[in-house]
C-alpha cells in the first residue's frame, strides 16, 4: 500500500512539473509587451489581416515571439526573434492547393489516419514542410513531409 501511495505522490509532482514547465515555455502576453523591433515585424506582416493574439515562448534558451493571425480565412503563425528577424511562418493550406506527391507523402505517413488542417512551415524564407493534423479514432497527432512530399531526416 506504501509504494502505491509514493507512486500515486511521485506522479502527481511529475505532472505538476510537467505543467509548469509547459506554461514557463510558453505565455500568452499583450502587443504592448512586444520588443520594439518585434512590434514593427508585426504591424508589416499583419497588413490585411485580423490579429488573434501573442505569446512569448523560450525554446533552448532563445525567445521568441509568435503573432497569431488570420488571413483570407486561414490561420498564419508567425515566430519573430528578439531583433524582428521573422523566423518561421506556419501558414494554413487547402488541402486541394497541394501536389500529389504532398497529398499521397501527408497519407502515407498518416497511415489510415485521417488528415486534417495543413500548414505550410517556411524557415528564412525558404519552404521547409509540410505539417498535417491527424485523427486516427480518438488519437489526435501530426505528420511532416518535405516540400516535395517525401518524408523528412529530421522533424521542422
Amino acid at each position: 500500500m506504501n509504494r502505491r501511495r509514493i507512486a500515486v505522490i511521485i506522479s502527481g509532482i511529475l505532472l505538476l512539473a510537467a505543467t509548469t514547465f509547459a506554461q514557463d515555455r510558453e505565455k500568452k502576453i499583450k502587443q504592448s509587451d512586444l520588443p520594439a523591433a518585434v512590434q514593427k515585424t508585426v504591424a508589416a506582416e499583419s497588413k490585411g489581416a485580423t490579429v488573434r493574439g501573442f505569446s512569448k515562448e523560450t525554446e533552448k534558451g532563445q525567445t521568441y515571439y509568435e503573432a497569431a493571425l488570420t488571413v483570407n480565412g486561414h490561420t498564419k503563425d508567425i515566430s519573430i526573434d528578439t531583433n524582428g528577424k521573422v523566423v518561421e511562418i506556419e501558414e494554413e493550406v487547402p488541402f486541394d492547393s497541394l501536389t500529389d506527391t504532398v497529398k499521397q507523402g501527408l497519407q502515407a505517413k498518416a497511415g489510415k489516419g485521417k488528415l486534417g488542417k495543413v500548414e505550410s512551415l517556411t524557415k528564412s524564407g525558404k519552404l521547409v514542410a509540410y505539417e498535417a493534423k491527424v485523427t486516427t479514432g480518438t488519437k489526435k497527432s501530426e505528420v511532416q513531409v518535405g516540400p516535395d512530399g517525401k518524408p523528412l531526416a529530421h522533424e521542422e
